[in-house]
């Protein structure tokens, strides 16, 4: 897959609630993800840890109320889309959560991922 087909299938597992169906199909082995210095797991390496990440982070959301996915925005081997929760977190109750998160793909596969937010 070219870096357009990689960011539309994106969207559309993550747009379906398939979030995790994503990181198992699109996720290159040595996927290096990134969040923000204070985030409890700021770089995880390894498409196995990026998923125990996820699953760490599902656990602590109570009630998902709604999700939006933008349009994939195409440049050479990368792609940045929007995404927006309104979701309840077990522990803090709920919230409006605004991302920019932009992918590296290489060989149809993504091998990075860094979110601000």
């Amino acid at each position: 897959m070219n870096t357009k087909q990689v960011a539309d299938r994106l969207v559309e597992l993550c747009r379906t609630g398939q979030n995790m169906q994503a990181l198992d199909e699109l996720y290159d082995n040595n996927i290096v993800s990134i969040e923000r210095e204070n985030a409890p797991n700021p770089r995880v390496e390894g498409k196995e840890n990026v998923i125990k990440k996820s699953q760490q982070w599902y656990a602590m959301v109570e009630e998902f109320h709604k999700g939006e996915v933008s349009e994939p925005l195409i440049a050479g081997n990368h792609f940045t889309v929007t995404m927006n929760m309104d979701i309840t977190m077990k522990e803090s109750g709920r919230t409006l959560m605004e991302e920019v998160c932009v992918y590296e793909v290489k060989d149809g596969k993504i091998v990075k991922e860094e979110f601000f937010y």
